[in-house]
């Protein structure tokens, strides 16, 4: 009998290490942050713009299918986007644009579908990953700034690749192709630009998350 409840107990004890490790491996959570740099090509040649610098953070969460390591991660990330804006103005020479920076805050919504490249000998140490899927990006600053407006809502297509560390920390860098127009010109139409002309949002994120 006291073998018996010897071998209950390992059994028990065995379980409770083995079904939380299997649990964290299909179903992850943490947190993220990350610099956001943009570059926005717009339909007109008159325009130009670059995104010098911005910055996001967040939660997300991750769900993996064993074995085969695809999966899906989806996250909900703050993200403040700082753009230094080339525009013609009414009284200058479109060859010698007015330069502005226009600021903007957004909720965003990345849902990536991903695949973990996970080898058995060093899956605890380093493991890469590819990931590809959209971002839905709601913005929170409409304010017209120098005859331009940001739209409310803008989606963006991220491909990217990472490296989770040690089992909890990930890096990862991703590209994101503007999937519908984000900036709007609202201004009187001048010489090369027409009201209502607009353009698209394409940037490159990188960020560190770490996973419980």
């Amino acid at each position: 009998m006291k073998q018996l409840h010897r071998i209950c107990a390992i059994a028990a004890m065995t379980l409770a290490a083995v079904i939380p490790a299997s649990a964290s491996d299909i179903f992850r959570f943490g947190i993220k942050a990350g610099v956001d740099i943009n570059k926005m090509s717009m339909t007109k040649d008159a325009f130009s713009s670059d995104n010098r610098a911005g910055f996001t953070g967040g939660l997300t969460a991750q769900f993996t299918v064993p074995i085969i390591n695809v999966g899906a991660d989806l996250s909900v990330m703050y993200v403040h986007r700082a753009s230094e804006v080339l525009s013609p103005s009414s009284d200058a020479n479109i060859t010698d644009p007015e330069v502005f920076t226009l600021k903007n805050d957004y909720i965003d919504i990345p849902l990536h579908l991903r695949y973990n490249l996970a080898l058995p000998a060093i899956s605890k140490i380093v493991v890469p990953y590819i990931f590809t899927g959209p971002d839905f990006s709601f913005n929170l600053s409409r304010k017209i700034v120098k005859d331009y407006k940001k739209r409310n809502f803008d989606c963006i297509w991220d491909f990217g690749l990472g490296l989770r560390l040690i089992d909890h920390l990930e890096i990862g860098a991703s590209y994101g192709v503007g999937m519908t127009k984000a900036l709007k010109y609202v201004g009187t139409p001048i010489e090369g630009i027409q009201g209502g002309s607009s353009g698209r949002a394409n940037c490159w994120t990188v960020t560190a998350a770490w996973l419980f």
